[in-house]
């Protein structure tokens, strides 16, 4: 007789292959149209919010790798909140100013001369336009990861309420106090012509010169340090930019540093000496030796143009190299204007935008034969310049160094002073006690970091950042929309003035600043007529709109985006110097605290051997295609598997092995849900049998485990954790002990029952807890799950995670586990020598109280056995293990093999065994 069909085989509608491919798209579009982004806020009606604020990509080109790593993981953290029962809010944005969108524009017309030609109205359209299309293409392709966001009303900086709220923030940081006008060197991108702050410079490997120069003493200036005019008195400059000497107007020393004259007559710092003399550099000896302070406000000549070079002292003056004499031209350099504020040094600026050599330095003669320089760049000037020094050259080479260059056009930059807007850092918003800057390393102090050096990083940069300068020389960005009085220079920010032209922005747009003349933009009650004032013509800088977010997303009335300060931001480790510094900066200087609870950085995504993705190297691994080969859910798998604090290495490799790991949690999922298929109810533990208390405690304490690193968002340990959980315990032991059980027991047997609880019971609690990361997968299993698992749910959405309630295991499992090991060594041994099949064909003899004390058939079923014995073996001892002093002897099984359940505990010969015969005979 065929037994088969007397078996309760596992049977489900989930199928074992995803297909995912194929029906990922379908499911998401249902998601879409049964809105399930405003279903999950209505579930969660009341109760404890939790608000990730997303930081905006530019609506620029399609996404990449990148972009896909950083929204599945905010995506991953809002539901993982959700499942939790938190009301979760996830409003995603997008950057439409600044100059990646101007550049692309630029690049459809044909350049930057085909540009100039338009009007600025006419550039900013197109720059709407480009911005627009990118919005709803990156939506389109955001929502193909699965993600779940409000995707019908996303922030759009370029919306006209938006700009509104972003020059209104100008306007409160004006009213603290902070924002002031001033001629101050900045990086500057002449390619670009362009203001560029902190976070747009990126440094790459330039050849420069290294040259020493000597700058002769005057003769009043000998004449007090007691030298006589005829001596040869000349302090030695170090540059790597000699196109900076014609602005020359300082040299600077370290105040707490001795200075000597040589025998040859160069002074440098007492220090660098003798380095200097190996280098060839100086030679002779020490003539006489100076305090730094006694050279305070002589004079020097600067060796190019003649021109007095004031001696002044600056705490900014290293002696680690160079001279420890450094050149200072207060309109090429911070460290200069600095000084040069302290001293009143001229500042000198010959260096139009493009980067060439203005009239400048003819009218003030800062080069012999000027008119040929005029007109030529900075760069392309050099060689000439060094050639003009002369004599008073000591030494000339060029080397490698790293040098800040533009982050879009990759040209190296230049410091150059021009009138620019700052934020002021190191001033008092009105009415508080501490400055800006204090006010924001405070607020760091309060903030969760994830990883926690994000906090040094941070903290290190807010506290050594310059002036924030937030002017841009653009056409694509929001107008510094202030009126200057053309008499007086004065700029008006009176308040009316600004909040009609904030009402006109939220009405048309801040377009309407280039469209609309002062008559029509300036406030009727102003007392000021149009023909007196003229426009600010700069625009801001693009890291102040995404830093302003705060105020026109979470606190404006726009948005059902969630709470003021957020609880979480997250993003790539660069944006220490972007996005976390600038919002920081604005929700400090307005609000007086930090516009977040908590900030979590990932790495960047890098191929299988660590290095940077590149069209020319060929290893680029877009979204698209994966999703292509893949599906979404293998992505969302590998972003929640990989240690994100670091780089993450992604490549075909680990994607396959990254599908091989979710086709084993599927296959996991499908045969539970097939054992538990019949299930209506749910056994009490305390009628539970030994194996399934023993698996409810493993899951219980495993997943605890996992909760709470998921809950401190370490996705890469909870992963880890809970794939060796499914592997082990769970696969490979608890659902191989339990087939037979489950199988061949009678349907309403307590035993096969109870079984089916435990299972049920982990089921339900994993599904939830890897429902953040694999939502699809998960509400696939919802679809097919019986009523046991999903109550009346409709979706996973309907379902909240619910931790395992504790049980006490009822036998030593420490114990058993090592006997279960020593037992799978020697099934090893007797299945390479041919000795069995099936460990069926095995019972095992032992006198361990521990394994004796278990339910003699639980205790079979840990080992996967026909019987465990007490008396010693009469059959052939085949094998044999230890477990402290406890001696396992294995032997050969001496009844027959039942023809239903294989177990070899039949009577006779191609008969059924008590239990198989009793269910076939109920």
């Amino acid at each position: 007789m065929d037994y088969k069909d007397t078996l309760l085989l596992p049977t489900t509608t989930f199928a074992m292959r995803g297909n995912l491919i194929n029906n990922e798209p379908k499911r998401y579009a249902a998601w879409d149209e049964k809105k399930v982004y405003h279903k999950m806020k209505a579930k969660r009606a009341g109760a404890e919010h939790f608000t990730l604020h997303d930081g905006p990509p530019y609506a620029n080109g399609h996404i990449h790798i990148g972009h896909a790593l950083n929204k599945i993981l905010k995506d991953i953290i809002i539901k993982n909140n959700y499942f939790n029962g938190k009301s979760v809010r996830f409003t995603p944005g997008w950057d439409c100013h600044g100059l990646p969108i101007e550049q692309q524009v630029e690049k459809k017309l044909g350049g930057k001369k085909k540009k100039e030609q338009l009007e600025t109205a006419q550039i900013r359209k197109l720059c709407r336009e480009h911005a627009a299309k990118f919005v709803d293409i990156q939506r389109d392709e955001f929502k193909t990861l699965g993600i779940i966001a409000d995707w019908e009303k996303p922030y759009v900086t370029m919306d006209y309420k938006f700009e509104a709220n972003i020059f209104r923030t100008l306007c409160s940081v004006a009213k603290k106090g902070l924002l002031i006008e001033r001629s101050k060197p900045v990086f500057w991108s002449w390619a670009e012509r362009t203001a560029l702050a902190e976070a747009e410079v990126e440094y790459e490997d330039k050849e420069d010169y290294s040259i020493f120069v000597a700058f002769e003493l005057d003769d009043a200036s000998k004449e007090k340090l007691g030298l006589a005019k005829e001596t040869k008195a000349a302090p030695v400059i170090w540059t790597t930019t000699p196109w900076t000497i014609p602005a020359n107007t300082g040299i600077s020393l370290n105040p707490e540093e001795e200075y000597v004259l040589t025998t040859d007559g160069y002074i440098v710092a007492k220090k660098l000496f003798n380095t200097l003399v190996d280098d060839g550099i100086v030679s002779g000896t020490v003539a006489k030796t100076f305090d730094a302070t006694a050279f305070e406000n002589l004079n020097a000549l600067n060796p190019l143009n003649g021109r007095p070079s004031r001696m002044v002292l600056g705490e900014h003056v290293l002696v680690d190299n160079g001279t420890g004499c450094v050149h200072t031209a207060p309109g090429h350099g911070e460290d200069d204007y600095r000084v040069g504020l302290k001293y009143d040094l001229e500042v000198v600026m010959p260096v139009d935008e493009t980067g060439c050599y203005d009239t400048t330095i003819v009218r003030d003669a800062l080069i012999p034969n000027a008119e040929d320089f005029v007109g030529r760049h900075i760069f392309k000037s050099n060689e000439d310049i060094v050639e003009l020094l002369g004599e008073s050259v000591l030494h000339v080479s060029k080397f490698m160094h790293s040098y800040p260059h533009c982050w879009r056009s990759h040209t190296p930059l230049i410091y150059r002073a021009t009138k620019q807007w700052f934020i002021a850092v190191d001033e008092k918003p009105k009415g508080q006690d501490e400055t800006l800057r204090n006010i924001a390393l405070d607020e760091i102090e309060k903030t969760l970091f994830v990883p926690q050096t994000g906090k040094n990083r941070l903290t290190s940069m807010v506290a050594n950042r310059p002036d924030w300068c937030i002017s841009r020389q653009r056409d694509w960005g929001v107008p510094i929309a202030f009126f200057r009085v053309k008499e007086t220079g004065e700029v008006l920010l009176d308040e009316k003035v600004l909040n009609f032209t904030a009402m006109i922005f939220e009405m048309q747009g801040s377009d309407a600043w280039y469209s609309m003349d002062i008559a029509q933009l300036l406030y009727p009650g102003s007392g000021y007529k149009a023909e007196e004032l003229e426009k600010v013509t700069d625009i801001l800088d693009v890291w102040f709109d995404s830093g302003s977010t705060w105020n026109s997303v979470l606190k404006s009335r726009n948005y059902d985006a969630g709470d003021y300060p957020a609880d979480l931001y997250v993003e790539g480790s660069d944006q220490h110097r972007g996005w976390f510094q600038s919002s920081l900066f604005l929700s400090s200087a307005v609000e007086h605290k930090a516009p977040y609870k908590g900030v979590l950085t990932h790495g960047f995504t890098v191929d299988e051997k660590g290095e940077k993705m590149s069209k020319s190297k060929g290893n680029v691994i877009a979204p698209e295609k994966v999703l292509k080969e893949y599906g979404s859910e293998i992505l969302r798998l590998w972003v929640a598997s990989s240690d994100y604090q670091g780089d993450l290495k992604i490549s075909q490799g680990i994607l396959k092995q990254t599908s091989e790991n979710y086709r084993k949690l599927r296959n996991t999922f499908r045969i539970m849900l097939a054992n538990i298929n019949d299930l209506e109810s749910l056994t009490p533990y305390a009628e539970m049998g030994d194996l399934d208390q023993w698996i409810l405690h493993v899951t219980q304490t495993t997943l605890d485990e996992v909760h709470k690193q998921f809950s401190e968002y370490n996705f890469v340990n909870g992963m880890s954790t809970l794939n060796n959980f499914i592997v082990n315990e769970l696969s490979g032991m608890y659902i191989d002990m339990t087939k037979d059980n489950l199988y061949c027991n009678a349907k309403e047997s307590q035993r096969r029952r109870a079984s089916q609880s435990a299972m049920a019971i982990i089921t339900k609690t994993l599904l939830l807890i890897m429902a953040p990361i694999i939502t699809y997968t998960a509400d696939e299993i919802v679809e097919n799950a019986p009523a046991i698992i999903k109550g009346d749910a409709e979706d996973i959405f309907d379902m909240t995670y619910e931790k395992i309630e504790p049980v006490t295991v009822p036998f030593d499992a420490e114990y058993m586990v090592k006997a279960r090991e020593g037992f799978g060594a020697e099934v090893d041994k007797l299945k390479k020598e041919k000795i069995i099949k099936n460990t069926l064909e095995l019972v095992i003899y032992t006198e361990s109280k521990t394994t004796l004390e278990m339910d003699r058939v639980d205790a079979e079923d840990w080992f996967v056995v026909s019987g465990i014995l007490e008396d010693k073996p009469e059959e052939e001892i085949i094998g044999s293990f230890k477990v402290d002093e406890d001696t396992f002897s294995i032997a050969k099984a001496s009844k027959y093999k039942c023809p239903r359940c294989w177990k070899y505990q039949a009577e006779t010969e191609d008969c059924l065994c008590t239990r198989c015969e009793s269910v076939i005979n109920a």
